[in-house]
């Protein structure tokens, strides 16, 4: 299992666009994608679970990755964060 924290850097947040992003980057992983937000879990996988998370731009999730392709999803769905989710 493999951990990392990020900011999320999105004006708007993880709104529907990004959210779906973010899901379809996480869905090419066979590990378990999750992320921690205040008191709250979300499946990467689903972007119900991540629109219900109701993150804003400039809060700190922790991405939590655990499977045999672990490492690189983690630094790929970090590296789609920072990169701004294609806005």
């Amino acid at each position: 299992m493999v951990k990392q924290k990020v900011v999320i850097k999105n004006p708007t947040g993880l709104h529907l666009r990004p959210a779906g992003i973010l899901c379809k980057e996480a869905m090419q992983y066979k590990s378990l994608i999750t992320f921690s937000f205040k008191e709250s879990t979300a499946n990467a996988k689903s972007v119900l679970s991540v629109l219900g998370a109701c993150v804003k731009c400039g809060d700190e999730v922790e991405f939590v990755c655990d499977g045999e392709d672990e490492e690189e999803a983690l630094a790929a769905l970090v590296n789609a964060i920072e990169s701004g989710l294609g806005e």
